[in-house]
Parts: structure tokens; C-alpha cells; sequence
């Protein structure tokens, strides 16, 4: 019988939104399992301190600036992966934005526009590219990091949700498409981690006392909580694990 193997040596992961919460998680345990990490963010700056815990576990890891609701940005990345590397892997696509926190009626064409940009326009791109280096390379693996306001909304969050719900249809059609070339594509799906990007209702006891009532579990997830999921699905030992939504949220969707 084989042996279930969660090692990546040798692979190239791309981890965007890599500077903090959720996307320094992941990558710091794709690469305390074997992978070297690009790590993405807006701003270099941001993603030293990432890089720099990484190799203090023995990991490898490399940063490089993009935003990723720029397309001419995301081109000039691929262009630095391609003549660094020649190859790319894993795609974790965690990268988000949710500038708006409000009721719908609301919402300016602005908001939604920037929204849809670095949620949903971008990862697709993201995906398109590393897809083509991963068909060079033979396959590889894409995780997209939506969220169960992807399949259940919440309130003051509705523009952000409509691109999480998104981000999930997107997933199933590239698994479905990506499948014959050997690239897996699948979806995290957190429920509420204590990130920066939570900080609206980390920060506000009704809100929070309400989102927690939501969670059998009865507590907010650690980002950290979120990393093994992520290594399972882009690791060998998921070989036949695509077009999955891995839900993560101590039992909100229940």
C-alpha cells in the first residue's frame, strides 16, 4: 500500500496576499513541507518579515510585489516566475478585498469595481497563467481562497459575497476544464479566522457575539487553522481531489 505524502520538495508555490492572517499561514507551511514560496503582496515591504520566519524554519521563500487587480501587473509576475524558475506548481490564490462594509442599496459603482477587480478579475488572470507554466511542467495544483459568504451571505457583506460565491463557480469550471492536464483546482472556504481582514467584527462585540452564535464550535479560527486544508488539497496526497469547496468554520454551515 502507498503511503500517504504531504511533502512538496521541489515544487514552486505562488501564495498571494502572502504578508499576513490567512496567506502567511499557508505559506509558511507549504514551505515547512519542502516548497519554495513567492510570496505576493501589494508591497514588498510587507512580505519581508513573512520571508524572513520562513527561513528561520529552514524554509525557502522569495518576494515579489504585484496587485493583483492589476492585469499588467500579474503579467509582469508570471514574466519574473517564467525566467526565474521556468515552472510554477501550486497556485494559492488568497489575495481579497472588502472595501465596503454596508448595506448594498449603498454601494457605489467604485466599490464594486474595486471589489470584483482583486476578488474575482484577478484570480481568474492568476489561474489563467499559472495554468499555462503548470501544463509545461506536466500538471500542478490551484487552491482559491473564498469563504462561506460564498454560499451564505452575510450581512453588510454583500458585494464581497457575490465575488466569494464567484470565486467558487470560477473553481469548478477551471477543475472541470484543467482536469485532462493533470492541474487540480479547488476552494477553501473559511469561516471567520481573526485576521486584519475581520477586524470589523473582531472589533465590534455585537457583531461578534452574534457571527460566534453562528458557529457551533463557538469560537473564531486562528489563521492557522486554515493551513492544513491547504496542504491537503495541493499535495499528492489528494490525487483525485478537483473542483472541491473544503468548508472550514467550526460547523457554520451545519
Amino acid at each position: 500500500m502507498e503511503k500517504v505524502d504531504f511533502r512538496l520538495d521541489g515544487k514552486i508555490a505562488l501564495v498571494t496576499g502572502a504578508s499576513r492572517g490567512i496567506g502567511e499561514a499557508i505559506a509558511v507551511t507549504l514551505a515547512d513541507y519542502g516548497a519554495h514560496c513567492i510570496l505576493v503582496s501589494r508591497k514588498a515591504e510587507a512580505l519581508q518579515s513573512v520571508a524572513g520566519k520562513i527561513a528561520s524554519r529552514g524554509g525557502k521563500a522569495e518576494v515579489m510585489a504585484c496587485h493583483v487587480g492589476d492585469l499588467g501587473q500579474i503579467q509582469e509576475l508570471f514574466g519574473k516566475i517564467r525566467r526565474q524558475y521556468g515552472t510554477l506548481n501550486i497556485l494559492i490564490n488568497n489575495a481579497a478585498t472588502n472595501p465596503y462594509f454596508g448595506e448594498m442599496l449603498g454601494a457605489d459603482e467604485g466599490v464594486w469595481n474595486k471589489t470584483f477587480d482583486v476578488n474575482l478579475k484577478g484570480p481568474f488572470f492568476l489561474v489563467q497563467n499559472a495554468a499555462k507554466l503548470m501544463i509545461e511542467a506536466g500538471g500542478g495544483s490551484i487552491v482559491n481562497v473564498s469563504s462561506i459568504n460564498g454560499v451564505k451571505p452575510a450581512p453588510f457583506q454583500g458585494i464581497y459575497s457575490i465575488t466569494k460565491a464567484g470565486l467558487i463557480s470560477m473553481t469548478q469550471a477551471f477543475a472541470k476544464e484543467l482536469a485532462t492536464k493533470n492541474i487540480r483546482v479547488n476552494a477553501l472556504l473559511p469561516g471567520l479566522v481573526d485576521t486584519h481582514f475581520s477586524k470589523a467584527i473582531m472589533e465590534n462585540d455585537m457583531i461578534y457575539d452574534y457571527a460566534v452564535k453562528m458557529i457551533p464550535m463557538g469560537r473564531h479560527a486562528k489563521p492557522m487553522e486554515m493551513a492544513g486544508a491547504v496542504l491537503y488539497l495541493v499535495s499528492d496526497a489528494a490525487p483525485f481531489t478537483t473542483g472541491a469547496s473544503f468548508v472550514v468554520d467550526g460547523g457554520a454551515l451545519a
